[in-house]
């Protein structure tokens, strides 16, 4: 099968995948599994090469990306249970200060969420944020919610070790080069954030209903609450010993890619090359989070979180898996050499396309991960002649690097009432479906369209 109807049968690939996972409620696993399979048969790939296909998609991104996926996840999961989310929190707000809560809330989000995933990090913060509205009576609880939000989605779409970001970089071929995914998710972030910011002065002046706003409540009885909070957790660990399972691995993974850079020989040269290799550098990462354990004395709790650890990554890890299998029959089906004929229409999507398509997934199906993952295994190494990356000029490691950013910005656009994190944020903040739509699914669109002009800005800077 070759030319229009190739890509006809491919983008029926995608509706069928979509109708699956949001319509019949099936599983994304088996949704791009199944879809795989019949796109396969469908371009009439020889059914004897089809098993080794399938398996060939699915190994790679275990081999490439699991390990991190699950070290960047346990770190994650022991900074929320030792409390030291919150002291990040704690020293974010002094940073910053009480005169600008919104942003201090957004900042807070923003580092919280790094190794923490966003649903999870506005539950642990959303005390923090009742307390700041209860002493500064002139904030918006609407306005501090959206900011809140938007902050903690940023990190969680762009910045490793979440696992979204992580496992776009292994699938595009970025996986020995954490240290680079990360500054550039941080340099995108900037205009991100502040489209959020912006997006949030605007809300703040609206009078925009929530249950908070409506109910007169007591600060004390909201204080109480976020002391109750904290007294879960007993005596907050220090900032150093919060902040160092994030800095650590960053730091040694800029290390090791600045040896590399320099092309620096020697014993301690060697060393730092293997410090900063991203599974080694997570491991470090995971160490200084048993301290934070120790330190807090849940040493014991270690297994029980590594146990829950594996069991929230397990559905995204083979949900990455399954996404790199439909890659690999796209490939096959040879829809890469069809687009590799029509370049010169496609260079003019360029790095658009990547953020199309995971804008389509993720407004239709509701998960960014799922979003984030599935476009990544289409579009495959940018390394890799044959894959899409390179049918779309985008195999260069800096095309790939902008890549998993336009990726993340599309995964943004838009939530809404099919995602979790929608529910997460009105429910939380007190806010109706309605208000949800004009401030949080607002909010995923603005951001997401600026993230993805300044991603546009850079490419024609960064590729020339």
């Amino acid at each position: 099968m070759t030319g229009i109807s190739l890509f006809v049968v491919f983008a029926l690939a995608i509706v069928v995948m979509i109708v699956a996972i949001s319509k019949f409620n099936i599983h994304p696993f088996l949704s791009l599994m199944g879809t795989s399979l019949l796109l396969a048969i469908v371009v009439q790939l020889p059914l004897a090469k089809i098993p080794g296909i399938i398996g060939a998609g699915f190994s790679g991104t275990f081999s490439s990306i699991g390990i991190v996926i699950i070290l960047g996840a346990l770190i994650g999961l022991i900074l929320e249970r030792t409390g030291a989310a919150i002291r990040l929190a704690d020293v974010v707000i002094r940073c910053v200060g009480e005169k600008h809560p919104e942003l201090a809330i957004m900042l807070m989000g923003w580092i919280v969420s790094i190794p923490v995933f966003c649903d999870s990090g506005f539950v642990i913060l959303n005390p923090i944020r009742k307390a700041l509205c209860k002493k500064l009576q002139q904030v918006s609880p609407v306005a501090m919610a959206v900011a809140l939000s938007s902050g903690l989605y940023v990190a969680h779409v762009f910045i490793p070790p979440t696992p979204g970001p992580i496992a776009a970089a292994g699938s595009l071929g970025l996986a020995d080069n954490l240290a680079a995914v990360i500054l550039m998710g941080v340099v995108v972030s900037i205009p991100a954030l502040l489209a959020g910011y912006v997006f949030v002065r605007y809300i703040s002046g609206q009078n925009i209903p929530s249950a908070e706003s409506d109910t007169e409540q007591g600060a004390e009885e909201t204080a109480k609450s976020y002391d109750e909070l904290v007294a879960e957790y007993g005596k907050l660990p220090g900032a150093w010993a919060s902040f160092a399972p994030i800095v650590m691995p960053i730091v040694f993974m800029a290390l090791g890619s600045l040896v590399s850079m320099m092309k620096l020989a020697g014993p301690i040269a060697e060393l730092l090359k293997f410090l900063g290799t991203p599974i080694i550098a997570l491991a470090i990462g995971v160490l200084f989070a048993v301290l934070l354990l120790s330190s807090t004395q849940k040493l014991g709790q270690f297994r029980a979180i590594t146990e829950e650890a594996l069991k929230t990554v397990g559905p995204i890890l083979f949900i990455t898996a399954a996404g790199g299998v439909l890659g690999k029959v796209i490939t096959a089906a040879g829809f890469v050499e069809f687009m590799k004929e029509n370049a010169a229409f496609l260079a003019t999507v360029g790095i658009f396309f990547p953020f199309i398509i995971s804008a389509i997934l993720k407004t239709a199906q509701g998960s960014s991960t799922v979003a984030i993952t599935t476009t990544a295994g289409i579009l495959g190494m940018f390394s890799d002649s044959a894959s899409m990356m390179s049918a779309l000029g985008l195999n260069t490691e800096m095309a790939a690097l902008l890549t998993v950013m336009a990726i993340g910005a599309g995964a943004m656009t838009v939530s809404h009432a099919n995602d979790s994190y929608f529910w997460v944020v009105t429910n939380f903040s007190g806010m109706e479906p309605q208000a949800g739509y004009r401030t949080q699914t607002m909010m995923t669109l603005v951001v997401g369209v600026v993230s993805m002009l300044a991603i546009w800005l850079l490419s024609l800077i960064l590729l020339g």
